[in-house]
């Protein structure tokens, strides 16, 4: 059976900020509109937070029966290390979902924008056809596609609507700067993993686009919110300040750049989400002033 720190472990907190970093962000962005709603962004906060820990234990469950885990280098996986029963990883997985639904359908009847029902239902869909099913996208190269929408997009744009009920031009610069952050950590974690996904036959798009265009895109991917910032500077020129975050991505970069390989690249994915916190942080007190 498995230890309260070992299911703590296997709902891999360090990718918390993933689902932290696009409500701060859309918080931000709803201040600016004059909108802000602190029961409301809490509620965001929590469905955002349930899905996550979902859609890990989901994952953890989906790639462990089917032996994708078996040779993983990265954080514990409860399933394929035999730490814990596949049924109890998957009534976990569940209970998280469920709760993002439940409070999902809470936030949007005290909002009462009936429409973001939809959304809703198919970030939780996603969330579970990831590595569920028979032919999950996450083994066909969707994975940053979906992160980017459900973790970027929806996550920013739908905190911001609950709020507002209107989005603005700053929120969807936002949503597309943590959008690409996302897809980052995903990129971080697919590159340490082509080895052993090509092995298992996992086809990730770290896979196909091979080593050196994976290390490409995430240079790429990680540019791109601080492009963001110096738009969107232009006219909130407090923003600015997110520029100072960019250091906290070195590590990473000659790591990715540098061509490390397995373990090495784990700090990677700890360094991109803490620089998107650290962004959406900052950026969120900017647009409130």
């Amino acid at each position: 059976m498995a230890t309260v720190s070992e299911w703590i472990e296997g709902a891999r907190p360090r990718t918390l900020p993933n689902a932290i970093a696009p409500v701060v962000a859309g918080v931000g962005a709803a201040i600016a509109l004059d909108a802000f709603s602190w029961w409301r962004s809490a509620l965001a906060l929590l469905v955002s937070l349930s899905l996550i820990i979902g859609v890990n234990f989901a994952n953890d469950y989906s790639d462990g029966v089917r032996g994708t885990d078996e040779h993983r280098v990265g954080p514990l996986r409860l399933v394929g290390s035999g730490t814990a029963a596949p049924k109890a990883v998957l009534a976990a997985a569940l209970a998280c979902l469920g709760l993002a639904g439940v409070l999902g359908l809470l936030l949007v009847a005290v909002s009462g924008y009936w429409w973001l029902l939809a959304m809703g239902g198919l970030c939780i869909l996603g969330a579970w056809f990831y590595t569920g099913g028979s032919k999950p996208y996450g083994y066909y190269g969707f994975g940053e596609l979906a992160v980017f929408v459900f973790f970027g997009l929806a996550g920013v744009l739908g905190t911001v609507y609950v709020q507002a009920g209107k989005v603005s031009w700053a929120g969807l610069a936002c949503a597309v700067a943590v959008g690409s952050f996302s897809m980052a950590v995903l990129t971080a974690n697919n590159l340490r993993d082509i080895p052993t996904d090509v092995e298992s036959g996992k086809r990730t798009l770290a896979t196909r686009l091979g080593d050196r265009g994976t290390r490409r895109m995430y240079v790429t991917l990680v540019s791109v919110p601080y492009l963001l910032t110096v738009v969107l500077g232009i006219w909130h020129p407090l923003v600015l300040i997110s520029l100072i975050t960019a250091p906290l991505l070195l590590k990473s970069l000659r790591a990715v750049g540098g061509g490390q390989q397995g373990r090495a690249l784990i700090p990677a994915l700890r360094d991109t989400g803490l620089a998107m916190l650290g962004w959406a942080l900052l950026s969120a007190v900017a647009l409130a002033f």
